[in-house]
């Protein structure tokens, strides 16, 4: 039997990361679609850049990882997005995030409706919210949705409470990284100390049957089907830590809409964080067999 072939619509910002002596192709909705099609999911972006190098050199990068950019639109006024990074000694990222970006201003046209009522999963951050245009596009699609994915970016001053719980109200999935679920569910009045005692507090605030919480190099706790799952983390000298969430999201994703079972969807996603962060960059190639031989090396 043939198997069904799998679409993913990633909403939000695509830019460059700055770092102090390089460039890189990234945002957490790029960094997600990318892992996303490598694995091979059929995948697209609704975006926005600007008319200018860094635009055309996102929209290249993006066609060469065969995502779908059609509904990726030009803003003439604004320029394509730019985030300045800073790496601490032991590769924790910072960062400043320009604003207004084109990405900010994401208007609606109907070949977006179209592609979000026809995709698998619609996958969604809190950042691109930080905009009131943005904003009300991710709204007016979230709706047209089979399968809502949440993944909180939490950058002051770009959020609220209020804005918080409609995101969750609307989600089937949420990722937090620890700092995120500690930080949202005191926001919303848990009065709990331990990380799982919280991620359950999410799961009564929320209508998410699957809320996933990474914890850096410790791995991560996956709620899935009101049954929990652990995974303690990988060992891997850190390069730098951008994007390696976005390819846990992504991978857990992918294995869970592939079938597979939710203990081996979680170890090899926090199996693709470890080796993202191993290496420089959002998006490094990483091949199957590499991640399979990382969990078991022989």
């Amino acid at each position: 039997m043939k198997t069904k072939k799998i679409k993913a619509v990633c909403f939000g910002e695509i830019l460059y990361d700055v770092f102090p002596i390089t460039e890189r192709i990234g945002g957490a909705p790029l960094n997600v679609a990318s892992r996303l099609s490598s694995m091979g999911i059929d995948t697209e972006m609704i975006s926005k850049t600007g008319v200018d190098v860094k635009g055309y050199q996102l929209l290249s990068y993006l066609n060469s990882r065969n995502i779908e950019t059609g509904n990726i639109l030009k803003d003439e006024q604004f320029d394509t997005g730019i985030v300045n990074v800073s790496l601490s000694a032991n590769g924790s990222a910072t960062y400043k995030i320009r604003y207004p970006s084109a990405w900010d201003k994401i208007t609606l046209k109907d070949g977006m409706v179209e592609s979000v009522l026809k995709a698998d999963v619609f996958i969604f951050g809190s950042l691109v919210c930080r905009d009131e245009i943005s904003r009300s596009t991710l709204f007016k699609l979230i709706p047209k949705a089979k399968f809502r994915v949440l993944d909180f970016n939490l950058r002051p001053p770009h959020y609220s409470k209020e804005l918080v719980i409609a995101l969750m109200e609307h989600a089937e999935f949420i990722k937090f990284n620890d700092d995120e679920l500690f930080e949202i569910a005191v926001l919303l009045g848990s009065k709990y100390n331990s990380l799982e005692q919280n991620l359950l507090f999410m799961a009564v605030k929320s209508n998410a049957k699957t809320i996933c919480v990474t914890k850096g190099r410790h791995g991560a706790v996956l709620l899935h089907d009101k049954k929990m799952y652990y995974n303690s983390g990988y060992k891997v000298k850190v390069k730098d830590t951008v994007g390696a969430g976005d390819s846990f999201l992504a991978t857990l994703i992918a294995k869970l809409l592939q079938g597979e079972e939710p203990q081996i969807s979680l170890d090899q996603a926090c199996a693709m964080g470890a080796l993202v962060a191993g290496e420089e960059g959002a998006n490094p190639d990483i091949m199957e067999e590499t991640l399979i031989s990382f969990i078991n090396p022989s």
